[in-house]
C-alpha cells in the first residue's frame, strides 16, 4: 500500500533531527512545516512560508547540532558552564521556487532565505559537519556552496548534464557525492570530480556515506538509492580506480524514501540500516561491509502496521531511526498533517514483525498555546465593520455637519433593529432625509454582481432585465467572475429560461453564457448531476445549430439568386447613345491640291514634291508585293510566256508616255 495519498506522488519530507532524535520534522500537503516533539508527542512548531502554495518544500535537512541561547537566563556555576548542551537549532528548507529557507528551532522563526543562486527547484541540501556551509542542488544542473555567516554563495558549478537530485557530504567534510543519472564524487578543496560511477538508470534519489574511512584506504563505500529502483546499491571507493560497479546490494519491496544508518568505523563493525519504503514497509539490515558481495542481500526484519479492525488496513509508516541497540526503533506513521511517534522494540529473530495499533486512540494532539499566533482584533464599540460583497453594505455617505452629528448622537443612544433596517432598504423609492444627499438609493445598486444575485434569489425580473441588458463585454466578464459559487446554476438555468425567448433577448443572452462558461467551467464539470442541469441547454443548442446549417444553405442560394436577377437588370438597360464627337478632323482646301496631279509644272511646292514622292514610294512595295504573288500562283511556262506579255505591255506603257 502506498505510503500516503500525497506522498505517493510527492514524497513528501520527512527527517528525525540529528544525534538526540528529540524533534521531527515534516512539510505536508498544505505547505506548511512542522516540527514535532518526539518526547511528549506534541506539536513543538509550525512555520507558514510566505510562498507555501506557489513555492512548495521539497527537501528537508536538520544541521548540526550546536550550543543554543534561548534567551535571557540566570547566571550558571562554574560547575554547570560545561555542561551547556547542543541541540539541533537550525534546519534547511529547499523550494521549488529554487530558494533555501534557513529556519531556526530555538527562535521559531526564519533565520535566513538564501535566493538568487538558482533557476530552477531545490531537489536537496545537505549540511557540512564542521563549518557553517550548506550546500544545495537543483533541476539547473548546478551546486552551490552557501556560507551562512554572509547568507550569500561562496561558489557555484555546474555538476551534470542534467538536474541534480541528490547530494551527500562525507562525514570528514573533505568529499561531497552528487548524483543525477550519474553518481560524481567531488574534492571539495578543488571543486574537482574524484571519481564517477554508473549504473542507475533513473534519477537517483538516496546517497548515504556507510563508513568513515579515508578514500585511500579501500574502505570507504556509499550507498544510493534511485526511482523506480527496488535496490540498495553499495559501491566502493577502491584507490586503483577499478569501483565501476556496485559491491552490495539491499533488496527492498519498493522505492526507498527514507534511510537511516549507523556509519561502520572499522572492518569489525557492521553497517545498520533502516530503510523506510514506498509501500509503507520498514526493512532492517545488518551487514559487514568486506568487498564483493555476489547475492542481494535480503532485510534480516520486515515490519509493517495495520489498525486494529476486523478488516485490518495497513498504516503507512512515514520515518524510522535507529536507536542505541539493534532492537530499538522510533518510529513515525500514519498521516503527514498528524503523524504518530512511538519508540518500539523490534523482535529481530523474526523475518517479518507486524505491529497492530488504533491510530485514533494513540493520536493526541495537544497544540502549545506559544505555538498559535493568532491574535483576536481589539474592537472599538464605535467602529463599523464593512464586509465588502453582501448586499446594503456601503460607505457611509458624507452629508451636511448637522446629519452627521444627529447621527452620531441617534446611534450612540439607541440603535435600530434588524426589522426597522428592513423596512428602509427599498430599491424603488429614494430617500430624502436631510441626512442623505438627494437622489442617492438607500441599496447600493452600481455594483451588477450583487444586483444580479438579488435578482435570482428573489426572482426579480425588473432587476434580471436590468443586469442582462448590458452589452459591454468588461463589465459582463467582471460580473460573472465577482459570482459566488451558488449563484452559478441559478444564474445558467435563468440564461437558459432566456435563450428559449425571443431571438432579441437570445443574442444577448449568449454573452452571459460565454462568460459563465469561460470562468466556472470547473465548478460546472464538479457537479454530479450535470447533465440532467444543462439537459435542456444542450438539446436547445443543438437543434438551433441543426437549424443554423440549413438557413446557411437557404442565404447562400438567396444570396446567389439576388446577384443573378442584378447582373441581368444591369445588362437589359441599354443607354442613350451620345451623339457628339469625340474626334474631329479638318483637312485643309488650297489651290495646290488641284495641281498636285501635274508632275512637270514649275510652280509645285517642295512640300508637294515630297508628298508625291512619299506616295510613290508606298506604291512600289505594294506592286512589288503583287507581283510576287502572281508569281507564286503560276507555273513554269505560264510565266514565261507572261514575262513576253508583260514586256510588250511596258513598251506600250513607254511609248504612250513618250509620245505625251
Amino acid at each position: 500500500m502506498a505510503a500516503d495519498t500525497g506522498s505517493s506522488s510527492l514524497q513528501l519530507p520527512c527527517v528525525f533531527s540529528p544525534k538526540s532524535r528529540q524533534y521531527l520534522a515534516l512539510c505536508a500537503q498544505d505547505g506548511r512545516l512542522r516540527i514535532w516533539n518526539t518526547d511528549s508527542k506534541t506539536l513543538h512548531q509550525e512555520y507558514v512560508p510566505s510562498a507555501h502554495l506557489s513555492a512548495t518544500c521539497i527537501c528537508i535537512a536538520w544541521g548540526p547540532c550546536r550550543t543554543v541561547k534561548d534567551g535571557p537566563q540566570r547566571k550558571k556555576r562554574k560547575s554547570e558552564a560545561g555542561q551547556a548542551a547542543e541541540k539541533a537549532d537550525l534546519l534547511a528548507m529547499g523550494t521549488a521556487a529554487g530558494s533555501v529557507l534557513i529556519y531556526s528551532t530555538a527562535k521559531g522563526a526564519l533565520h535566513c532565505t538564501l535566493d538568487g543562486g538558482h533557476s530552477g527547484g531545490v531537489n536537496c541540501v545537505q549540511w557540512h559537519p564542521e563549518d557553517s556551509l550548506l550546500y544545495s542542488a537543483s533541476d539547473d544542473t548546478n551546486i552551490i556552496e552557501w556560507d551562512l555567516q554572509t547568507g550569500k554563495a561562496r561558489s557555484k558549478w555546474k555538476a551534470d548534464r542534467a538536474a541534480v537530485t541528490s547530494l551527500c557530504v562525507s562525514p570528514d567534510g573533505k568529499l561531497l557525492l552528487s548524483a543525477g543519472l550519474i553518481i560524481k564524487m567531488w574534492d571539495l578543496d578543488t571543486k574537482e570530480v574524484y571519481r564517477k560511477f554508473t549504473g542507475h538508470s533513473t534519477a537517483v534519489t538516496t546517497l548515504r556515506f556507510a563508513t568513515t574511512r579515508p578514500p585511500d584506504s579501500n574502505g570507504l563505500y556509499f550507498l544510493s538509492g534511485a526511482a523506480h529502483d527496488r535496490l540498495l546499491s553499495v559501491w566502493q571507493v577502491r584507490e586503483d580506480g577499478k569501483d565501476k560497479n556496485s559491491v552490495v546490494s539491499f533488496t527492498l519491496t519498493d522505492e526507498p524514501l527514507h534511510v537511516d544508518l549507523v556509519a561502520s568505523n572499522s572492518k569489525e563493525e557492521a553497517v545498520r540500516l533502516a530503510v523506510v519504503c514506498k509501500d509503507g514497509q520498514l526493512h532492517l539490515f545488518e551487514h559487514f561491509l568486506n568487498g564483493p558481495c555476489k547475492k542481494p542481500l535480503s532485510p534480516s526484519c520486515t515490519v509493517q502496521m495495520s489498525d486494529t479492525k476486523d478488516s485490518p488496513v495497513p498504516i503507512p509508516l512515514l520515518a524510522a531511526a535507529l536507536g542505541a541497540g539493534m532492537q530499538t526503533v522510533l518510529l513515525s506513521y500514519g498521516n503527514h498533517l498528524q503523524p504518530v511517534m512511538e519508540k518500539v522494540e523490534i523482535n529481530t529473530a523474526e523475518r517479518h514483525v507486524c505491529l497492530t495499533r488504533d491510530v485514533q486512540t494513540s493520536l493526541s494532539l495537544s497544540i502549545e498555546t506559544a505555538v498559535s499566533k493568532v491574535k483576536t482584533p481589539v474592537v472599538n464599540a464605535k467602529g463599523r465593520v464593512l464586509v465588502p460583497g453582501l448586499p446594503g453594505h456601503q460607505a457611509p455617505v458624507k452629508g451636511s455637519l448637522q446629519g452627521s452629528e444627529k447621527r452620531k448622537k441617534d446611534t450612540d443612544t439607541k440603535e435600530m433593529s434588524i426589522a426597522e433596517r428592513l423596512r428602509e432598504i427599498d430599491l424603488s423609492t429614494v430617500s430624502t432625509d436631510k441626512g442623505a444627499l438627494k437622489g442617492t438609493a438607500s441599496l447600493q445598486t452600481d455594483n451588477f454582481a450583487v444586483l444580479l444575485v438579488q435578482g435570482l434569489e428573489s426572482s426579480d425580473t425588473n432587476i434580471l432585465n436590468k443586469v442582462f441588458q448590458t452589452r459591454k463585454e468588461i463589465v459582463i466578464k467582471k460580473t460573472v467572475a465577482r459570482l459566488p459559487i451558488p449563484a452559478v446554476l441559478p444564474l445558467v438555468e435563468e440564461i437558459t429560461k432566456r435563450l428559449q425567448g425571443h431571438p432579441f433577448t437570445a443574442v444577448l443572452m449568449v454573452r452571459w453564457l460565454k462568460a459563465v462558461l469561460m470562468h466556472h467551467t470547473s465548478y460546472l464539470a464538479s457537479l454530479p448531476d450535470l447533465v440532467t442541469q444543462l439537459g435542456v441547454l444542450y438539446h436547445m443548442i443543438e437543434s438551433r445549430v441543426k437549424m443554423f446549417h440549413k438557413l446557411t444553405k437557404l442565404h447562400g442560394k438567396l444570396y446567389l439568386l439576388m446577384t443573378q436577377v442584378a447582373t441581368s437588370d444591369s445588362s437589359n438597360t441599354v443607354t442613350d447613345v451620345d451623339h457628339t464627337a469625340k474626334l474631329v478632323y479638318e483637312e485643309e482646301s488650297s489651290d495646290d491640291d488641284e495641281a498636285s496631279g501635274d508632275e512637270g509644272l514649275p510652280g509645285d511646292n517642295d512640300d508637294s514634291d515630297n508628298w508625291e514622292e512619299e506616295e510613290e514610294e508606298e506604291e512600289e512595295p505594294a506592286a512589288m508585293a503583287m507581283a510576287m504573288e502572281e508569281d507564286a500562283d503560276e507555273n513554269g511556262p505560264d510565266r514565261k510566256t507572261d514575262s513576253k506579255a508583260n514586256g510588250e505591255e511596258d513598251m506600250e506603257r513607254g511609248n504612250e508616255s513618250e509620245e505625251e
